[in-house]
């Protein structure tokens, strides 16, 4: 055996580890994009490559002669799956009802090539070191072929290339080890010359594929999305999507309508106003979630505050509606006010660091489809945000549809009540999502007094439609629910269940 081939086969160790975890990360990363419930599809996605990976396992003690030459194949045809399988799921998700069956079948596939080479690798090199050594050295390169997968995937591939491009760059990785070893060992390969042409062909492949890899990702959201797509971002986060038809501007997160230019009035105004103008003496505000400033523009409008803390998790979003002319334009510059103070963090660990109490406090996260995002509707979290809430102060809480959803409601508000806090839940009619509910929560002791007046300017709240918010009819009506907690996350499972039935 030639003196360099095991320490090219063990590089090749290290590439097939890094790549077939990159893969495996962006099969679960776009099925989180697409079909919502990250844990769920990551869970799912996991435990079927590594299954796969056992299979391929199984299958390599068929490969009897010719070792080297079927890992070079191999070795393309992983690159070649591998770099086309984003492409392949962004655009089939919207043309076929089967998606789960692509993914997974792409995802299958993947685990068992990828399960195949590692022992065909271990038999190559077994007769150059000895079995302890040879253990030793290859599951090293695989385990830091991982690591480094799992470092760079959400730090540098996703925010600076995206999923296809990440997908082709690591499929032509694949390949290179392919003909690396090819032209270095072709005395000792059969079809040497065959070998090294498929795979400057797959190469050239995954090349175009990635110089398209834009174009691709737009063709494949244009047929998602109805209106003209004018601005993608992927974040390690979430992939950021906004719209415009005519005038009206919608942005999307994960495929989820976040907003629509037209009548977000109507949700900002019913989220902000009928707490914070019932406190006059507000200084001091903390809004957790809200990226796109649009909670911040109403809460400016009130020149008494003195200082509005913004704490949301994506760089990508603050950094959007800190910049865009466009979204500038419709939150008023909020985020770039002297006043405003934007925090790029996770919500749940901020507050627990906080010692300072804010007057009046919104919390506008998404929903909670996932359990990522259901941790911060929990009693834990709502008994550190109550710790950090003047005595009489006020928060709300955005707390999805009482009437589509209504054990997700009332589970909010069972929760908000479960650490000590009187609840006062009322809801809104927004065209863009439906009736749509919110929760203002405070210490026993406040008393709240539904304001006479607003500010002038609002195009929706007035005292009139505050009483009509306030009441709820009997589909909208209390029911009793479980209080929602980290190690049950029940709201999450009530959520999926009765958004299920109308999505």
């Amino acid at each position: 055996m030639h003196k360099k081939l095991p320490a090219l086969l063990l590089i090749s160790v290290f590439v097939v580890a890094t790549c077939g975890l990159i893969y495996e990360l962006i099969a679960g990363t776009l099925a989180s994009y697409l079909l919502g419930d990250s844990v769920t599809q990551f869970s799912t996605i996991i435990g079927l490559y590594l299954f796969s990976m056992g299979i391929g396992s199984w299958l390599s003690k068929y490969f009897d002669k010719n070792i080297l030459s079927w890992f070079i194949q191999i070795e393309i045809l992983v690159g070649l799956v591998g770099g086309f399988s984003a492409s392949i799921l962004f655009l089939v998700f919207e043309s076929i009802a089967s998606f789960r069956i692509v993914l997974y079948g792409l995802v299958g596939l993947t685990g068992i090539l990828v399960g195949l080479e590692i022992p065909l690798l271990m038999r190559i090199l077994q007769d150059r070191f000895e079995f302890k050594d040879l253990v030793s050295k290859v599951f090293t390169f695989d385990y830091i072929g991982a690591l480094l997968a799992s470092l760079i995937f959400p730090l540098l591939l996703i925010p600076y290339l995206g999923l296809v491009k990440t997908a082709y760059l690591f499929g032509m990785l694949n390949v290179a080890v392919a003909l690396i070893v090819c032209v270095n060992f072709k005395r000792e390969i059969k079809a040497a010359t065959y070998l090294r042409n498929a795979s400057f062909v797959s190469i050239l492949i995954l090349l175009v594929g990635f110089v398209y890899a834009d174009k691709i990702t737009n063709y494949s959201e244009s047929l998602t999305y109805s209106d003209t797509i004018i601005y993608t971002k992927s974040t390690p986060y979430q992939r950021i999507i906004l719209t415009k038809k005519n005038k009206v501007l919608r942005l999307f997160l994960n495929g989820n309508l976040q907003f629509s230019s037209d009548d977000e009035y109507r949700y900002h105004e019913a989220l902000v106003h009928p707490g914070l103008q019932a406190l006059p003496n507000a200084k001091h505000i903390l809004v957790m979630g809200g990226g796109d400033g649009l909670a911040v523009r109403e809460i400016l409008k009130y020149p008494k505050v003195e200082s509005v803390t913004l704490v949301d998790l994506d760089h990508g979003m603050t950094s959007l509606f800190q910049s865009n002319k466009i979204l500038l334009q419709l939150n008023k510059n909020s985020l770039l006010s002297t006043k405003v103070k934007v925090i790029n963090a996770d919500a749940f660990s901020w507050v627990k660091m906080q010692k300072r109490q804010f007057d009046f406090i919104v919390i506008d996260f998404p929903d909670p489809s996932n359990y990522a995002v259901g941790k911060l509707y929990t009693n834990s979290f709502y008994k550190l945000v109550k710790g950090i809430l003047a005595p009489q102060g006020l928060m709300v809480v955005q707390s999805t549809s009482p009437y589509v959803a209504p054990k997700s409601f009332w589970t909010v508000n069972t929760t908000l009540e479960s650490v000590g806090l009187k609840t006062i839940p009322y809801h809104n009619y927004v065209p863009s999502f439906g009736e749509w509910g919110y929760i203002m929560a405070a210490n026993p002791d406040f008393k709240y007094k539904k304001p006479l007046a607003y500010l002038k300017g609002l195009k929706f709240i007035s005292k009139e439609s505050l009483n009509q918010m306030l009441y709820f009819p009997n589909d909208m009506a209390k029911i009793p629910t479980e209080v929602n907690k980290l190690n049950n996350q029940i709201l999450v499972k009530h959520f999926e269940n009765e958004w299920a039935s109308v999505l």
